[in-house]
């Protein structure tokens, strides 16, 4: 493992102190991790707003062909950067390959795009024209799930339209992050990027710190709302990434063994840790056993080890944290549900749960209510598709959601109906950086990606002349 800093007005330094980060595929020490303390979180909010009047004043061309040699950068370390999200993060080799692909695709797209005046009109008594101006320092604050993406997402947009960045990672998986920063070093000035790292105890003062114009972070709601609160001192630009409880909707035409396999990947991806997994399956009675037994059989054949190990299909759970609050969920679903594959965890060292498929659950189950992040899932049975909206619907959380069916009309009809922010037909995360995606209710506010995405990371000025 390399030596790890953080990075701080463009000097890589040691932390305050150092935290531990644990390999989750066996439990042992992966590498020490600096620790920032509050004195140093000033150091790089300082940073930022020293270096934003010169970042600012750059061209956005300029800005985007740095952004262009950050991703050329990443891609040329995609083989490390790939094997250290693996030892981490836990997923195996092959989403670490896409989600650092992914994540240099964010970085390219945004390179590219421009903020050019907007004529709003122009006539013979007066010109009226936006212009999009960067905020000033945006904090980036990113979890354990996804620490690469959802770094890139933030990042990228943030710092095209001229604003500078004091970005933290999850203390779980900070080492890709710093990384990051060692390639960025070597090519945005100095302050444009920070990175620290805490242990959980510097969020709240940089989110609520004055001299930080808008947060952009991925997370529970939970968190989400503490963020929101930080920011009501002055009005900061929030964008909020949170939870879902992510409905899949199974129409009574399908082929079950031809969607069960999109269903399980759409279920289990990334061991069920993603905001935007399926983590609700609604099956038409028609269809139900036959789905249920085919998403058993796709579980108990599913290879559960680290992903280091070639063909490995599923990894471990991110972190111990999480491996007990799923531990928990499998209880439920023992009490409330009948296990149809799976329903524990591997009695070796890590923090491994087999991919669990419950049936014969109740709506009212914690299974079904809340957001179990794991490889848990819970199949209902519905015999009215208006009864399947309203309860997938019946949640505070709207994130995303699927529709599986072959009249697609009538699946265009029921996704219209879902209170979602995103919803999917017949596929699953098929996400692009020219798209954007948000949260409905409390799975979030903003959008991320795309060109609203970027706006997001600006103030529209509009500035109105008399001829």
């Amino acid at each position: 493992m390399n030596e790890f800093k953080l990075l701080i007005d463009g000097k890589l330094v040691a932390g305050a102190a150092t935290l531990d980060v644990i390999n989750p595929a066996n439990e042992e020490l992966l590498a020490v991790a600096p620790r920032a303390d509050i004195a140093q979180l000033e150091e790089a909010i300082a940073a930022a707003k020293a270096a934003f009047p010169v970042w600012s004043a750059k061209p956005v061309r300029e800005r985007g062909a740095l952004l262009g040699r950050v991703a050329d950068a990443l891609e040329a370390r995609k083989e490390e950067f790939t094997r250290l999200l693996t030892l981490e993060q836990g997923k195996p080799l092959s989403e670490a390959a896409w989600e650092i692909t992914f994540s240099t695709d964010i970085i390219r797209y945004h390179a590219e795009l421009d903020l050019p005046y907007e004529v709003l009109k122009d006539n013979a008594t007066q010109k009226v024209v936006r212009q999009r101006m960067p905020l000033g320092v945006v904090a980036a604050i990113v979890p354990w799930n996804f620490p690469v993406i959802l770094l890139a997402l933030k990042l990228a947009p943030a710092l095209l339209a001229g604003n500078t960045v004091v970005a933290k990672p999850a203390p779980t998986t900070p080492l890709t992050t710093l990384l990051f920063g060692e390639i960025c070093k070597q090519i945005l000035p100095p302050g444009t990027l920070n990175i620290i790292v805490d242990n959980n105890d510097l969020g709240g003062a940089l989110s609520s710190h004055p001299e930080v114009a808008k947060v952009a972070f991925t997370g529970s709601t939970t968190t989400g709302k503490k963020v929101m609160s930080g920011a009501t001192s002055t009005l900061k630009r929030l964008t909020l990434e949170l939870g879902g409880n992510d409905a899949a909707i199974v129409l009574d035409d399908v082929d079950p063994v031809e969607v069960a396999p999109k269903l399980f990947v759409a279920a289990m991806m990334n061991a069920g840790q993603l905001c935007l997994g399926a983590k609700r399956i609604y099956v038409h009675e028609s269809q139900y056993d036959r789905i249920c037994e085919e998403l058993g059989r796709l579980a108990r054949d599913s290879v559960v080890d680290d992903g280091l190990k070639q063909g490995t299909q599923m990894g471990p759970l991110q972190n111990k944290a999480q491996f007990e609050k799923v531990k928990g969920f499998l209880e439920d679903a023992k009490r409330n549900g009948k296990i149809v594959a799976g329903g524990e965890v591997l009695g070796r060292k890590g923090y491994f749960v087999q991919p669990t498929i419950v049936r014969d659950i109740a709506d009212d189950a914690r299974l079904v209510t809340e957001e179990q992040f794991g490889p848990v899932v819970p199949v209902l049975r519905y015999s009215d598709v208006d009864d399947a909206i309203a309860r997938a619907n019946n949640s505070e959380y709207g994130l995303a959601g699927t529709v599986w069916g072959k009249d697609l009309d009538r699946a265009f009809c029921v996704a219209a109906k879902l209170e979602t922010g995103t919803v999917w037909i017949n596929k699953f995360l098929d996400v692009s950086p020219d798209i954007p995606f948000g949260g409905a209710k409390q799975s979030g506010v903003g959008e991320e990606l795309g060109r609203e995405g970027l706006e997001a990371y600006t103030q529209a000025k509009i500035i109105n002349m008399a001829k």
